[in-house]
Parts: C-alpha cells; sequence; structure tokens
C-alpha cells in the first residue's frame, strides 16, 4: 500500500516540514483516459536510420491506444505541423490517417524545436485525463536552456517524456527535458532495440505509479 511520512526539523527558530509519499509496489490498476501527443523531429539530422526508427516508435505506440485515448502528432524541421488541430480520439479512422502520414514522413531541413515544444504543450488535456507529451529526436540543437525554460513555463500537469533516437543524440538536453518535464528518458540507439525499450515506456506511460495526488494543510 502507499506510505506517507512527515519529517519536522527547527533550524534558527523556523519549523521545517519534509512529507514523503511512496508508491503501491504495483501500479496503478486503473488508468484513466489519456490524452497523448508525438512530438517527431524530422530535421535533416534524423535522415536515414533515425526517422526510421522513430517512425515505427509511434507506430507501436498507436497500436496500443484505446478508444477512451485522444492523440495527436506534431513534426518539426524548419516549421511545424500537426496531424489534427488538436487531440482527437484514437479511432480507427483517425489511426489510420496518422499510420498514413507517418510512411509518407521524411527527414530534412533545420532544426526549429521550440515552435513544436510550444504547440504540443499549449493544448491541454481536460480534467480526468491524463496528459502525455512523447518528444523523439536525437536533440541536435544548441539553444537547450530556452527550450528548458519553455518546458518550466509552459508545462502544468503534463508529462514530458523523450526519445532519443540515433548514434550520438544530446543526451544532455533530453535528460534534463525529461527532468524537467517530471517524466523519463529513454535511449534507441540500434533497431533491434526498439521493441524492448518501447515496451519499457509503455509501461510507465500506461501505468503510472500515483494519480490524482493532492495536498492540504490543517491547524
Amino acid at each position: 500500500a502507499p506510505v506517507a511520512g512527515v519529517f519536522q526539523e527547527t533550524i534558527d527558530g523556523a519549523a521545517y516540514l519534509l512529507a514523503m509519499v511512496l508508491p503501491a509496489t504495483t501500479p496503478v490498476q486503473s488508468t484513466p483516459p489519456r490524452d497523448i501527443i508525438f512530438v517527431l523531429d524530422r530535421s535533416g539530422s534524423m535522415a536515414g536510420d533515425s526517422i526510421r526508427q522513430a517512425k515505427q516508435a509511434i507506430r507501436m505506440a498507436l497500436d496500443r491506444l484505446r478508444p477512451v485515448d485522444r492523440f495527436n502528432i506534431i513534426r518539426f524541421s524548419s516549421e511545424t505541423d500537426q496531424l489534427f488541430k488538436g487531440l482527437r480520439d484514437a479511432s480507427p479512422f483517425n489511426l489510420i490517417s496518422a499510420r498514413n502520414t507517418l510512411e509518407k514522413t521524411d527527414a530534412n531541413g533545420g532544426t526549429k524545436m521550440a515552435p513544436a515544444l510550444k504547440l504540443a504543450l499549449s493544448d491541454k488535456g481536460r480534467e480526468g485525463r491524463l496528459k502525455q507529451i512523447v518528444f523523439l529526436t536525437d536533440g541536435a540543437v544548441g539553444n537547450e536552456e530556452e527550450l528548458l525554460g519553455i518546458i518550466r513555463g509552459m508545462l502544468g500537469a503534463d508529462r514530458l517524456f523523450t526519445i532519443g533516437i540515433g548514434s550520438a543524440p544530446n543526451s544532455y538536453f533530453m535528460r534534463q527535458a525529461a527532468r524537467v518535464g517530471r517524466g523519463s528518458f529513454t535511449y534507441i540507439g540500434e533497431q533491434s532495440e526498439i521493441a524492448e525499450r518501447m515496451t519499457a515506456l509503455f509501461e510507465k506511460l500506461e501505468h503510472p505509479a500515483m494519480i490524482d495526488l493532492r495536498a492540504a494543510t490543517y491547524d
């Protein structure tokens, strides 16, 4: 069962409290409906194996969506576009549209990541739904601090999960983005690793340790 504890310490006459909550040893079984946005880097640095790995990873994720879930795909290079104008139900028709779009996606152009991040973070989910952003990129950017500032300022209740693609992703940015985004970082270096690494990530996305946390103080 979940365990909670409160620790108190007095320093220079001021009282300090630390609350610790440990989740149950088994994940939440009744996962609420999810709003999930896939952000796909299709810039020139992703050409070749990297874009193929990224598209395969998204296809695997689409296969696991439930009818109660909603999703969208945002792509970026020199420009940013999105599959739908907002989150859509994971219906058979919408999933076919997503797979067709992935099939026709290639990699070229520059890497303007900020507009894609802002677009993903601005589409807020509804109350009672779990909002998750899955970001697939090699992180070939030089403005890491600006991007991390965007995440800090716009994250809200969202969760950001990063997937590093290719032989030499920008691990510093990817790890920091996941930390600031209260998610996790997954690295995929080879085609043969996609199934294993993505399955592990799916377990995190589909079975959160705790949901609907609230904190209250009483006199």
